[in-house]
């Protein structure tokens, strides 16, 4: 499993993370503001853990997780483009986001492909002589 690269794109993912619920066009309130910090900033830290572990299942993990941040990362993206509003911060902030989960969900993918194949069959062995009697 491609563990530097995992954990490389996690460590980023939580640093885009909480750079968005520090800075961000509207303030986070506190009633969604737990929802986020677990979803931006534990599970990638609790994947970077299971992925430094060693855990060949938590390379999947990651891909889910990638998948469902780089969904609502387009989905933001849109909204961002669509409304009327500065662009600036929040749209850098979901595109490097975007990024960082695209790249995970490939290299997520690529580390579950690798691990889970069997090796290469050895060569047959002869058979056995015929028994004396």
């Amino acid at each position: 499993m491609k563990r530097t690269a995992l954990l490389t794109l996690l460590v980023g993912i939580v640093a885009v993370g909480l750079g968005a619920l520090t800075a961000g066009p509207e303030p986070v309130t506190a009633r969604t503001q737990p929802w986020w910090i677990g979803f931006l900033v534990l599970t990638p830290l609790g994947l970077a853990m299971l992925v430094w572990r060693g855990f060949w299942w938590a390379a999947m993990a990651c891909v889910m997780y990638g998948t469902v941040g780089l969904a609502l990362d387009l989905a933001t993206t849109i909204q961002i483009l669509t409304k009327d509003q500065e662009t600036g911060p929040s749209f850098l902030n979901n595109l490097i986001s975007g990024c960082l989960n695209f790249l995970l969900i490939l290299f997520g993918g690529r580390s579950f492909l690798e691990v889970t194949q069997a090796p290469t069959p050895q060569e047959p062995r002869p058979p056995n002589p015929p028994s004396p009697s």
